[in-house]
């Protein structure tokens, strides 16, 4: 596919910037983020000669943008992967938040690559979902059996041994493993016990997650065994804001008795994404569901699973405030203090030992964090943490 390059005007940077946000216990101990790189890729970006798209979205202008669209944007950046030649995998989500006005978005993982000295991102390329085998149990929305918006609600990617990718859903919530040109390999993997409103298989039963509250964050282990998925919704009888961290076991393709669980700050809150730092310890995106100057929580934690304060949850340490990182050099702006204030940030990704890489899903058209009526761009930043994490080398190398 042609390469596609585009430059961020530095004219929208400006929104990102702010006076410094109420000091922090938890900065205050780990000290402040800086950030390092910012590249952006503007919200009208459409992959070359894709099908129209947006059909179900009435035909009123949404921050300035009427849809349908004239082709498949190049949105929702729900994962991040990292590729052997230094390019990211970057995983579109079911495309315009809901399951009854997706059928016409195809999924797809997109490769790109950012360039932080023209701030601009590249498209690469990238390849849409497909189950041509026929080994989805239930209808799908198209004949040809590429996979769309209406069928799964994908969240969260991780790059496999084999060369493919797993992929974590929200309707199931189910596990999806494809190959390397996106083509699925074997069922939807079910979550016993646990079903969202969308799931093909209640058959009348009551759901126990919320609608499109399955896998939004998941990370492969070190050694390449096992999956970690992370519900993004408190499943029924559980206590308010505790999700549920399971543990898959790749060789037996089963989900082990192991689970922990994550405490949300706040229950009103969110989880982004997660990926891993050695064979006990991840990182997780949490955030408030608000936008631009109403934005108060977009923060990394640093998670462990040992549990060393004894209260049944993942430790928590902050790492990274979103909402308030330095920017010395000015990189996001005029320079002071930048902030990342979109609605839904859903990558991380470690670059090594002290460096994160983080994106935004711009829930194209409809959030506008950076400039109140204008769709977000595509931000790609990275992120010098104050500490190094003592990180497995294996994870970003």
């Amino acid at each position: 596919m042609k390469s596609i390059a585009i430059m961020m005007c530095a004219g929208a940077l400006v929104a990102g910037l702010a006076a410094p946000a109420a000091a922090d216990p938890g900065r205050e101990a780990n000290g402040r983020a800086t950030l390092t790189g910012f590249a952006a890729l503007p919200a009208q970006t459409f992959v070359p000669g894709s099908e129209p798209s947006g059909a179900h979205l009435g035909t009123d202008p949404i921050n300035g943008v009427t849809p349908p669209f004239p082709g498949q944007p190049v949105q929702g950046f729900s994962g991040i992967a990292r590729r052997p030649d230094g390019s990211y995998d970057v995983l579109s989500d079911n495309g315009y938040g809901a399951q009854a006005n997706s059928a016409d978005f195809l999924l797809r993982v997109h490769r790109i690559k950012p360039d932080f000295a023209t701030k601009s991102v590249q498209v690469l390329g990238g390849f849409h979902l497909s189950d041509p085998r026929k080994l989805v149990p239930f209808p799908l929305k198209r004949a040809d059996r590429t996979l769309t918006g209406a069928d799964f609600d994908v969240e969260s990617i991780v790059r496999a041994a084999d060369g493919g990718y797993w992929i974590g859903d929200e309707f199931g919530p189910f596990l999806l493993h494809f190959d390397g040109e996106g083509r699925l390999l074997e069922a939807p993997i079910e979550l016993p016990g646990v079903k969202a409103p969308e799931n093909p298989y209640l058959n009348g039963a009551e759901a126990n997650l919320g609608r499109s509250k399955g896998f939004e964050g998941m990370a492969r282990s070190v050694d390449g065994r096992r999956l970690y998925p992370l519900l993004e919704g408190t499943v029924t009888g559980d206590r308010p804001g505790d999700l549920r961290m399971y543990e898959f076991d790749l060789r037996r393709r089963a989900y082990t008795d192991r689970r922990w669980t994550y405490r949300l700050d706040d229950p009103s809150h969110s989880i982004g994404d997660m990926t891993a730092v050695d064979r006990h310890r991840f990182l997780v995106i949490e955030r408030d569901n608000l936008q631009g100057d109403a934005a108060k929580v977009k923060r990394v934690y640093l998670v462990d699973t040992r549990d060393r304060d004894g209260d049944g949850t993942l430790d928590k340490t902050l790492v990274a405030d979103l909402l308030d990182l330095a920017d010395p050099r000015g990189l996001g702006g005029t320079g002071g203090t930048f902030r990342f204030p979109f609605q839904t940030i859903e990558d991380v990704i470690v670059l090594d030992d002290r460096t994160l890489g983080i994106l935004d899903d711009n829930n194209f058209p409809f959030s506008s964090g950076r400039t109140p009526g204008r769709p977000d761009d595509n931000e790609f930043i990275t992120v010098r943490l104050a500490r190094g994490l003592g990180a497995d080398p294996r994870v970003y190398r």
